[in-house]
């Protein structure tokens, strides 16, 4: 139409294209794409809740038991709770920050670091993308060691249960690593987050599953015991082992255990993203934040606390993989198959934004290149549908697993090390980012009341995450002392 446009009514009839353009947009939109152009996204609430919680509740809320024996009946709890707050109003922060300007029809900002760039830019872009993509990536090391560890938990409480506790039942841990490195490989053919919304359900699913049997074992056991065990204080020094020392710093990895259990700003955008509107995309993820938050907080005190309960300051690192249990056995290895299924679902929710940063960046350095952008149809058998392979994509996914699974099994303690990871991001992707973004998107003055408090927040936070850094070093150091090449032998 703008082509048969005359030079003496070019004002004119440019203004009529526009209408009729902006009106087509808006119909298409209104039906089949959103406002940017993009398929219409149909996420709500509840998909958005299930994708939090898949990623929020691990396999770690088993450990919280160990964390809070190390701080004790009043520390514990109260920490608990701390954190949960910390995040939900991060999250928040963070969730005003999709879109760029109006909170309705701003530009839409499709990952953490984009919302980055919108509203910090710089240097800070570089310095989130390290730290955001090296933690991903360490996430996926840490939930395929600790998946073989719960398929290993299965196959050695059958053992226990078959020679009644004489036999050690010591196994090797590659050949588990490795077949839940195929599952992954499969899975991450799948191309775009929105289209797990299944996996990150079913991944929920088990994470209750196992969570409700964690919990049922430690309030029979306290049963049993006729009272709960535990002190104020938590574990006592000269006990066994544990020297003031070593009290400080248990105390210091299960503050950062903790605090980063509720970790998930990292793929907050990106869950924001698969969401329908209207309402507002930040008020739907508002809720679903409150929603999840919630669910993971009673899950967590109640896990934690009658595991506590029920074990004392001999509390298991992991409540089901730890044997602080025996029987029913065959009760512990549905839990561990729970724990399992959910890392699977887990691993990909994690993964799939590093997917997405990498292939995004090949396209737009080799545009022309076919074998980066092409799209091949293949034939779905029994299906109506195809499958479009990209062989970059399943070139590059694969090897990302093969990568993760090799480092696997050659640092079997590197759940340490992640640790560590998780500790230097807290605090800049969970807290420094979001409040900073906050405050620029919303032009908060400097020095003014909600500035200080903001500052005030952020500065506790990255105090807590030193602290947590430094257990979690000295906790590798001590790994280190028996440290042996692909021996994952348990």
């Amino acid at each position: 139409m703008v082509e048969k446009v005359g030079p003496n009514n070019n004002n004119n009839i440019n203004h009529q294209t526009f209408d009729v353009s902006l009106d087509v947009n808006q119909q298409g939109a209104s039906k089949f794409f959103d406002d940017d152009g993009r398929l219409k996204r149909t996420g709500t609430v509840w998909t958005a809740s299930a994708h939090i919680i898949t990623a929020v509740i691990g396999s770690g809320v088993l450990s919280l038991a160990w964390a809070i024996a190390q701080l004790g009946w009043i520390a514990g709890p109260a920490v608990m709770i701390l954190f949960s707050l910390v995040t939900y109003y991060t999250s928040t922060l963070l969730s005003a920050c999709y879109r760029t300007g109006d909170p309705v029809s701003g530009k839409r900002n499709y990952t953490y670091m984009e919302a980055i760039r919108s509203n910090l830019g710089g240097f800070k872009v570089k310095l989130c993308g390290a730290v955001q993509y090296v933690n991903l990536f360490g996430v996926a090391i840490g939930y395929t060691i600790a998946s073989s560890i719960s398929m290993m938990a299965i196959k050695r409480s059958n053992c226990f249960y078959k020679s009644g506790g004489k036999n050690p039942c010591k196994m090797n841990g590659n050949i588990y690593m490795i077949s839940f490195g195929i599952v992954e490989i499969i899975l991450s053919q799948i191309p775009d987050f929105d289209q797990l919304w299944w996996l990150s359900i079913l991944a929920a699913v088990m994470s209750f599953t196992y969570s409700i049997i964690g919990l049922a074992l430690g309030i029979g056991k306290v049963v049993e015991n006729k009272g709960a065990k535990g002190s104020l204080t938590g574990i006592t020094v000269g006990v066994g082992s544990v020297s003031e020392t070593k009290k400080i710093w248990r105390s210091f990895q299960a503050l950062g255990d903790i605090a980063f259990a509720y970790s998930y700003s990292i793929i907050l955008i990106e869950i924001q993203d698969t969401l329908k509107s209207p309402p507002s995309e930040s008020k739907t993820m508002k809720k679903a934040t409150l929603v999840s938050i919630m669910v993971t907080t009673l899950f967590y005190m109640l896990c934690g606390c009658f595991g506590y309960a029920a074990f004392g300051d001999a509390s298991p690192g992991n409540l089901l993989t730890g044997f602080g249990f025996y029987n029913p056995y065959w009760l512990l290895d549905i839990a561990n198959a729970a724990i399992v299924i959910h890392l699977v679902g887990a691993y990909q929710v994690f993964s799939q934004p590093l997917f997405a940063f990498i292939e995004k960046n090949a396209a737009k350095r080799f545009p022309n290149s076919d074998f980066i952008n092409k799209d091949i149809e293949v034939p779905i058998p029994g299906s109506k549908h195809t499958y479009k392979l990209n062989l970059f994509r399943s070139i590059w996914r694969t090897m990302f697993v093969i990568t993760t699974t090799v480092i696997s099994m050659l640092l079997p303690f590197f759940n340490g090390i992640v640790g560590l990871l998780g500790s230097l991001g807290f605090w800049p992707l969970t807290v420094y980012f979001p409040v900073e973004m906050y405050i620029s998107q919303k032009r908060i003055q400097k020095w003014s009341t909600k500035w200080i408090c903001l500052q005030m927040l952020s500065i506790a936070c990255l105090i807590i995450s030193i602290a947590a850094a430094a257990g979690s070093i000295a906790g590798v150091v001590n790994d280190l002392k028996s440290y042996k090449p692909f021996k994952t032998d348990y």
